[in-house]
């Protein structure tokens, strides 16, 4: 195929699923607009959501790749059956991603406490992030899994869809379950 063709073939995949990524970043935007009503009950929560919604990008990104790969080069097959490849890693994603998680607590409190300002308590930052990323990653990697399976019998390249599916999951699920999350310590907190 010639390189126009290349780009045009990548171009017809992409763009519907980067269209649908650019309205999932608009529903996290609506969440965070919900959100920031918690901030001066949680000082430092608003510091944790770049930082929280990055590594959701980042770590599952890694997870998609891997997927893609694997499909491409058959070790992996388009439809949920026992394969150790993707079963160990879905776990060293969890386990990035809870690792990951318990870090950006631990220094988003760190930081404001060094920077002089009074951040939530720690345990109260951490568990927050850590509710979050539990619920994230069963969405992400169950998300992913559905539409790269999906999208590879369908035809499409899975390395054209790894980038919008886990911007799109983890801006909106992201922003969904820290939402949450933070309804969940403030039950449990009073």
């Amino acid at each position: 195929m010639q390189p126009r063709g290349v780009f045009w073939s990548i171009y017809r995949e992409a763009l519907p699923v980067l269209a649908i990524a650019l309205l999932g970043g608009l529903c996290s935007g609506l969440v965070l607009s919900g959100l920031l009503d918690s901030v001066a009950d949680f000082p430092g929560l608003l510091v944790m959501v770049p930082v929280f919604l990055a590594t959701r990008g980042n770590v599952y990104g890694s997870l998609g790749g891997r997927i893609a790969t694997g499909l491409h080069q058959g070790l992996i097959q388009p439809r949920f059956e026992w394969n150790d490849r993707l079963v160990n890693a879905i776990i060293a994603s969890g386990i990035n991603a809870i690792g990951i998680s318990i870090v950006i607590g631990s220094l988003s409190w760190g930081v404001l406490t060094l920077l002089g300002r009074e951040p939530a308590p720690l345990r109260v930052l951490v568990g927050i992030v850590l509710i979050a990323s539990l619920l994230t990653a069963v969405v992400m990697i169950g998300g992913l899994l559905t539409l790269l399976f999906a999208g590879y019998k369908a035809g499409r390249d899975p390395d054209n869809l790894v980038g919008p599916i886990v911007t799109t999951l983890g801006d909106v699920f992201g922003m969904a379950f820290l939402f949450l999350a933070v309804l969940i310590v403030e039950v449990l907190v009073s």
